[in-house]
Protein backbone atom coordinates (compact mmCIF):
# COMPACT_ATOMS: atom_id res chain seq x y z
CA UNK A 1 0.00 0.00 0.00
CA UNK A 2 3.09 2.78 0.92
CA UNK A 3 4.99 1.24 -2.16
CA UNK A 4 0.94 2.59 -4.04
CA UNK A 5 1.10 5.80 -2.25
CA UNK A 6 4.69 6.25 -3.13
CA UNK A 7 4.32 5.63 -6.59
CA UNK A 8 1.25 7.50 -7.06
CA UNK A 9 3.17 10.74 -5.24
CA UNK A 10 5.78 10.20 -7.62
CA UNK A 11 3.97 10.52 -10.51
CA UNK A 12 2.19 13.63 -8.97
CA UNK A 13 5.22 15.33 -8.74
CA UNK A 14 6.82 14.29 -12.42
CA UNK A 15 3.14 16.10 -13.49
CA UNK A 16 3.59 19.47 -11.52
CA UNK A 17 6.96 19.73 -12.68
CA UNK A 18 6.26 18.70 -16.71
CA UNK A 19 3.17 20.92 -16.33
CA UNK A 20 5.41 24.02 -14.95
CA UNK A 21 8.09 23.44 -17.48
CA UNK A 22 5.30 23.43 -19.93
CA UNK A 23 3.78 26.59 -19.00
CA UNK A 24 7.48 28.25 -18.54
CA UNK A 25 8.05 27.25 -21.87
CA UNK A 26 4.97 28.36 -23.36
CA UNK A 27 5.81 32.42 -21.16
CA UNK A 28 9.15 32.51 -23.23
CA UNK A 29 7.70 31.97 -26.55
CA UNK A 30 4.92 34.29 -26.00
CA UNK A 31 7.04 36.77 -24.99
CA UNK A 32 10.16 36.00 -27.30
CA UNK A 33 6.93 36.86 -30.26
CA UNK A 34 5.66 39.51 -28.40
CA UNK A 35 2.52 38.16 -28.07
CA UNK A 36 2.14 39.11 -24.65
CA UNK A 37 4.01 42.16 -24.57
CA UNK A 38 2.82 44.04 -27.07
CA UNK A 39 -0.57 43.73 -25.75
CA UNK A 40 0.83 45.23 -22.23
CA UNK A 41 3.05 48.00 -23.68
CA UNK A 42 0.10 49.53 -25.94
CA UNK A 43 -2.28 48.68 -22.96
CA UNK A 44 0.45 50.70 -19.85
CA UNK A 45 0.45 53.45 -22.05
CA UNK A 46 -3.28 53.68 -22.69
CA UNK A 47 -3.94 52.96 -19.02
CA UNK A 48 -1.47 55.51 -17.38
CA UNK A 49 -3.20 57.98 -20.36
CA UNK A 50 0.01 59.80 -21.34
CA UNK A 51 3.11 59.49 -24.05
CA UNK A 52 6.32 60.29 -22.34
CA UNK A 53 8.41 62.50 -25.16
CA UNK A 54 12.10 63.29 -25.61
CA UNK A 55 12.01 66.86 -27.13
CA UNK A 56 14.54 69.33 -27.60
CA UNK A 57 14.10 72.93 -25.56
CA UNK A 58 16.29 75.31 -27.33
CA UNK A 59 16.00 74.24 -30.86
CA UNK A 60 13.84 77.06 -32.36
CA UNK A 61 11.90 76.21 -34.70
CA UNK A 62 11.41 72.60 -34.12
CA UNK A 63 11.35 72.73 -29.98
CA UNK A 64 12.02 75.78 -28.11
CA UNK A 65 10.48 77.19 -24.62
CA UNK A 66 8.80 80.66 -25.09
CA UNK A 67 8.80 83.59 -23.10
CA UNK A 68 6.25 81.88 -20.45
CA UNK A 69 8.70 78.91 -20.37
CA UNK A 70 6.10 76.61 -22.37
CA UNK A 71 7.49 74.20 -24.95
CA UNK A 72 6.60 74.88 -28.72
CA UNK A 73 7.81 74.23 -32.08
CA UNK A 74 6.99 71.92 -35.02
CA UNK A 75 8.07 68.61 -33.27
CA UNK A 76 6.24 69.66 -30.18
CA UNK A 77 3.15 70.27 -32.70
CA UNK A 78 4.10 66.82 -33.58
CA UNK A 79 4.12 65.06 -30.12
CA UNK A 80 0.65 66.89 -29.44
CA UNK A 81 -0.86 65.08 -32.14
CA UNK A 82 0.10 62.10 -31.90
CA UNK A 83 -1.44 62.18 -28.47
CA UNK A 84 -4.72 62.46 -29.44
CA UNK A 85 -4.32 59.91 -32.40
CA UNK A 86 -3.00 57.23 -29.80
CA UNK A 87 -4.81 58.61 -26.52
CA UNK A 88 -7.88 61.00 -28.10
CA UNK A 89 -6.26 63.81 -25.70
CA UNK A 90 -3.70 66.72 -27.58
CA UNK A 91 -2.37 66.99 -23.24
CA UNK A 92 -2.14 63.53 -22.78
CA UNK A 93 1.96 64.09 -22.97
CA UNK A 94 4.81 64.28 -20.93
CA UNK A 95 7.45 66.08 -22.23
CA UNK A 96 11.20 65.24 -21.01
CA UNK A 97 14.06 67.28 -22.73
CA UNK A 98 17.25 66.07 -24.00
CA UNK A 99 20.84 66.70 -24.94
CA UNK A 100 21.69 65.93 -28.52
CA UNK A 101 24.22 62.70 -27.01
CA UNK A 102 20.76 61.43 -25.30
CA UNK A 103 18.07 61.19 -27.94
CA UNK A 104 19.33 57.72 -28.50
CA UNK A 105 20.10 56.41 -25.34
CA UNK A 106 16.53 57.75 -23.41
CA UNK A 107 14.98 55.14 -26.18
CA UNK A 108 17.06 52.16 -25.78
CA UNK A 109 17.06 52.87 -21.60
CA UNK A 110 13.10 52.74 -22.16
CA UNK A 111 12.86 55.88 -20.41
CA UNK A 112 10.26 57.79 -22.91
CA UNK A 113 8.09 56.16 -25.18
CA UNK A 114 8.94 58.14 -28.16
CA UNK A 115 11.91 60.69 -29.27
CA UNK A 116 10.90 64.11 -31.15
CA UNK A 117 14.34 65.53 -30.84
CA UNK A 118 15.62 66.39 -34.45
CA UNK A 119 16.96 63.23 -35.15
CA UNK A 120 18.30 62.56 -38.93
CA UNK A 121 17.57 58.85 -40.32
CA UNK A 122 20.40 57.01 -41.22
CA UNK A 123 21.78 53.24 -41.42
CA UNK A 124 23.76 52.99 -38.53
CA UNK A 125 20.80 53.94 -36.34
CA UNK A 126 18.33 52.07 -37.45
CA UNK A 127 20.38 49.21 -36.26
CA UNK A 128 19.95 50.11 -32.86
CA UNK A 129 16.72 51.63 -32.74
CA UNK A 130 13.05 52.04 -34.98
CA UNK A 131 12.74 55.41 -37.16
CA UNK A 132 9.24 56.34 -37.98
CA UNK A 133 8.19 57.89 -41.68
CA UNK A 134 9.90 60.62 -42.12
CA UNK A 135 8.02 63.83 -40.62
CA UNK A 136 10.22 66.60 -42.23
CA UNK A 137 12.95 66.97 -44.65
CA UNK A 138 15.73 68.82 -43.00
CA UNK A 139 18.27 70.31 -45.58
CA UNK A 140 22.01 72.13 -45.53
CA UNK A 141 21.73 75.23 -46.44
CA UNK A 142 23.82 78.56 -45.85
CA UNK A 143 23.13 81.66 -43.92
CA UNK A 144 24.40 85.01 -44.02
CA UNK A 145 24.14 88.64 -43.35
CA UNK A 146 25.77 90.32 -46.26
CA UNK A 147 22.87 91.54 -48.94
CA UNK A 148 24.98 91.37 -51.47
CA UNK A 149 24.92 87.57 -51.70
CA UNK A 150 21.72 86.29 -52.99
CA UNK A 151 22.80 82.79 -54.41
CA UNK A 152 25.11 80.13 -54.10
CA UNK A 153 27.63 81.50 -57.08
CA UNK A 154 28.26 84.44 -54.96
CA UNK A 155 30.09 82.75 -52.34
CA UNK A 156 31.99 81.14 -54.71
CA UNK A 157 35.74 82.94 -53.46
CA UNK A 158 34.61 83.59 -49.84
CA UNK A 159 35.12 82.27 -46.70
CA UNK A 160 32.07 80.19 -44.67
CA UNK A 161 32.00 78.70 -41.31
CA UNK A 162 31.32 74.66 -41.43
CA UNK A 163 30.78 72.85 -37.52
CA UNK A 164 34.35 70.94 -37.31
CA UNK A 165 34.08 67.04 -38.49
CA UNK A 166 30.74 67.30 -39.84
CA UNK A 167 28.95 66.22 -42.75
CA UNK A 168 28.49 69.88 -44.18
CA UNK A 169 32.17 70.05 -44.74
CA UNK A 170 32.37 67.79 -47.95
CA UNK A 171 29.39 69.20 -49.47
CA UNK A 172 30.37 72.57 -49.44
CA UNK A 173 33.47 71.55 -50.71
CA UNK A 174 31.06 69.93 -53.57
CA UNK A 175 29.45 72.59 -54.34
CA UNK A 176 32.09 75.22 -53.92
CA UNK A 177 35.59 74.38 -54.08
CA UNK A 178 37.15 77.28 -54.28
CA UNK A 179 35.72 78.74 -51.36
CA UNK A 180 37.67 79.15 -48.23
CA UNK A 181 36.60 76.49 -45.10
CA UNK A 182 36.64 78.36 -41.31
CA UNK A 183 36.03 75.45 -39.19
CA UNK A 184 33.47 75.81 -36.03
CA UNK A 185 32.66 74.26 -32.76
CA UNK A 186 29.35 74.99 -32.38
CA UNK A 187 26.44 77.40 -33.78
CA UNK A 188 27.30 79.75 -31.76
CA UNK A 189 30.89 80.17 -32.47
CA UNK A 190 29.27 80.59 -36.08
CA UNK A 191 27.19 82.98 -35.84
CA UNK A 192 30.01 84.70 -33.82
CA UNK A 193 32.71 84.45 -37.18
CA UNK A 194 29.91 86.15 -39.12
CA UNK A 195 29.19 89.20 -36.61
CA UNK A 196 32.79 89.64 -36.68
CA UNK A 197 33.47 89.69 -40.11
CA UNK A 198 35.53 86.59 -40.46
CA UNK A 199 33.24 84.98 -42.71
CA UNK A 200 30.50 85.47 -44.69
CA UNK A 201 28.27 82.99 -44.20
CA UNK A 202 27.87 79.90 -42.39
CA UNK A 203 26.60 76.49 -43.71
CA UNK A 204 24.69 74.17 -41.22
CA UNK A 205 21.28 72.48 -41.01
CA UNK A 206 17.89 74.35 -42.17
CA UNK A 207 15.83 73.42 -39.09
CA UNK A 208 18.34 75.45 -36.81
CA UNK A 209 19.66 78.17 -39.51
CA UNK A 210 15.52 79.06 -39.51
CA UNK A 211 15.52 79.58 -36.00
CA UNK A 212 18.40 82.22 -36.64
CA UNK A 213 16.03 84.34 -39.04
CA UNK A 214 13.28 84.31 -36.75
CA UNK A 215 15.59 85.65 -33.85
CA UNK A 216 18.13 87.95 -35.82
CA UNK A 217 16.16 89.12 -38.60
CA UNK A 218 19.38 90.87 -40.67
CA UNK A 219 20.50 87.31 -41.78
CA UNK A 220 19.11 84.84 -44.45
CA UNK A 221 18.95 81.72 -46.13
CA UNK A 222 20.24 81.02 -49.00
CA UNK A 223 17.58 79.36 -51.67
CA UNK A 224 19.75 76.48 -52.67
CA UNK A 225 19.83 72.78 -50.58
CA UNK A 226 23.05 71.23 -50.56
CA UNK A 227 21.32 68.17 -49.07
CA UNK A 228 18.57 66.70 -47.86
CA UNK A 229 18.07 64.70 -44.35
CA UNK A 230 14.85 63.44 -43.03
CA UNK A 231 14.21 63.58 -39.61
CA UNK A 232 12.12 60.58 -37.99
CA UNK A 233 10.32 60.01 -34.50
CA UNK A 234 12.83 57.29 -32.78
CA UNK A 235 10.99 54.28 -31.03
CA UNK A 236 12.50 51.26 -29.88
CA UNK A 237 13.24 48.26 -31.03
CA UNK A 238 11.43 44.71 -30.47
CA UNK A 239 7.98 42.95 -31.36
CA UNK A 240 6.60 44.02 -28.53
CA UNK A 241 6.47 47.86 -29.80
CA UNK A 242 4.90 46.86 -32.77
CA UNK A 243 1.62 47.77 -32.30
CA UNK A 244 3.53 51.70 -31.00
CA UNK A 245 5.23 51.63 -34.15
CA UNK A 246 2.36 50.99 -36.44
CA UNK A 247 0.25 54.05 -35.58
CA UNK A 248 2.77 56.22 -35.35
CA UNK A 249 3.76 55.63 -38.57
CA UNK A 250 0.38 55.27 -40.06
CA UNK A 251 -0.41 58.63 -38.53
CA UNK A 252 2.95 60.55 -39.45
CA UNK A 253 1.71 59.17 -43.45
CA UNK A 254 -1.80 60.78 -42.56
CA UNK A 255 -0.39 64.03 -41.46
CA UNK A 256 1.65 64.22 -44.41
CA UNK A 257 -0.98 62.90 -47.20
CA UNK A 258 -3.48 65.62 -45.64
CA UNK A 259 -0.76 68.43 -45.78
CA UNK A 260 -0.83 68.71 -42.05
CA UNK A 261 2.77 68.81 -41.14
CA UNK A 262 3.77 70.46 -43.98
CA UNK A 263 1.06 73.37 -42.93
CA UNK A 264 2.72 73.58 -39.18
CA UNK A 265 6.46 73.49 -41.37
CA UNK A 266 5.31 76.82 -42.90
CA UNK A 267 3.61 78.17 -39.44
CA UNK A 268 7.25 77.73 -37.47
CA UNK A 269 9.35 79.61 -40.73
CA UNK A 270 11.02 75.95 -41.91
CA UNK A 271 11.90 76.10 -44.96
Amino acid sequence: MNNRCNRWQAITRLHLVLSATIILICCFWFVGTGLIASAAEMAKIQQRGYLTVAVKDNLRPLGFKDDNGNLQGLEIDLAQQLALDLLGKKNAVKFQPVANRDRLSVILDKKVDLAIARVTATASRARVVNLSVPYYLDSTVLITKDASVQQLKDLAKQKIAVLNNSSTIAKVRYYLPNAELVGVNSYQEGREQIENNAVVAFAADASVLAGWVQQYPQYQLLPTKLSTEPLSVVMPKGLQYDELRRRVNEAIARYITEGWLAQRAQYWGLP
